[in-house]
C-alpha cells in the first residue's frame, strides 16, 4: 500500500472564484476520482476551518494498492484534468509519499 498526502496554500481568488469557492471546486473533483482511477482504494479531501497563518487551505490523503497504481493515477486523464484546475488555483503545494 502506498499512501499519498498533498497540502494546497490557494490564491485569494482564481477561475473567477474567491479561494473558498476553489477549495470547495478541489474537494469535489478530486473526490469525483473515488471509483474512476485503479488502484485508487481510498481518497478524503479536507477544507481547513482553523485559517491561521500556518495553515494550508485543502489537504488530500489518498491510499494506492502499489506504487503503480499510483502512477497511473497521476496520469489518469480525470486526475490530470483536476490537477489543471488546481495549478491555476493554488500558489503553494506540498507532497508526501510512503509505504507504511
Amino acid at each position: 500500500m502506498v499512501k499519498h498526502i498533498v497540502l494546497w496554500r490557494l490564491k485569494d481568488s482564481a477561475h473567477g472564484n474567491p479561494k473558498a469557492e476553489n477549495a470547495r471546486l478541489i474537494k469535489q473533483k478530486l473526490e469525483s476520482l473515488r471509483g474512476v482511477v485503479p488502484g485508487l482504494l481510498s481518497i478524503e479531501v479536507g477544507i481547513d476551518f482553523g485559517k491561521t497563518e500556518q495553515s494550508f487551505d485543502v489537504a488530500l490523503y489518498a491510499e494506492f494498492e502499489s506504487k503503480k497504481a499510483l502512477e497511473g493515477y497521476q496520469d489518469h486523464p480525470a486526475h490530470k484534468a483536476a490537477v489543471a484546475f488546481i495549478r491555476e488555483a493554488r500558489d503553494e503545494r506540498f507532497v508526501v509519499d510512503y509505504e507504511p
